[in-house]
C-alpha cells in the first residue's frame, strides 16, 4: 500500500499556493493584482535595480514583467530611470505614491501571516522561520555547487 504522507515538496508547494490565493483573497478591492503586490514588494527592497535583476529576483521572464512594470508606471506607483553608464538599461524605483500602497500590502501580509500561523506559539512561528531559512540556505547553496566545482574543474 502507497504511503499518502505528504513530502516536503509537495507540502510546501500546497503552503505556498494557499497562502498566495488567501493573499489575493484579502487583497480583493486594493487595485492590484498578486503580481503587482509582489513586484512593489521586492522593489521595496531593492530600490534601483535594474528590470533583467528584478525579473531574475521574481523568477519570471523579463517580458512578464515588462508588462507588470508598464502597468505599475502608468499607476504612478513606480518609475524608470536611466542607468548612469549604460543607455540600454533602465533602473526602477518606487515613486512617493507607492508608499500607501506598500502599508496597504504590508498589513495585508500581517493578516494573512497570522491566518497562516494561528495556533501556533510564539516560539513554534520562530522555529518555523529558521528551519525554512535553514532550508533555503542549504538549496541555495546545493544550487550554487554543482556550477562552482564545474567552473574550477574546467
Amino acid at each position: 500500500m502507497a504511503d499518502h504522507t505528504p513530502t516536503l515538496g509537495f507540502l510546501l508547494h500546497d503552503v505556498a499556493r494557499l497562502l498566495r490565493k488567501r493573499f489575493e483573497q484579502n487583497a480583493r478591492g486594493s487595485g492590484l493584482t498578486r503580481s503587482q503586490w509582489q513586484v512593489l514588494a521586492y522593489l521595496e527592497r531593492n530600490q534601483g535595480i535594474h528590470q533583467g535583476g528584478l525579473a531574475d529576483l521574481l523568477d519570471v521572464e523579463p517580458i512578464t514583467l515588462t508588462r507588470i512594470v508598464d502597468k505599475l508606471e502608468a499607476l504612478g506607483l513606480l518609475e524608470r530611470f536611466p542607468h548612469p553608464s549604460d543607455r540600454r538599461v533602465r533602473l526602477l524605483r518606487l515613486t512617493p505614491a507607492a508608499h500607501d500602497k506598500l502599508i496597504q500590502m504590508h498589513r495585508l501580509g500581517e493578516t494573512t501571516r497570522a491566518e497562516a500561523l494561528a495556533g501556533l506559539s510564539e516560539a513554534d512561528q520562530r522555529q518555523l522561520l529558521a528551519t525554512l531559512q535553514t532550508l533555503k540556505t542549504n538549496l541555495a547553496d546545493a544550487l550554487e555547487g554543482p556550477a562552482m566545482k564545474r567552473a574550477s574543474n574546467g
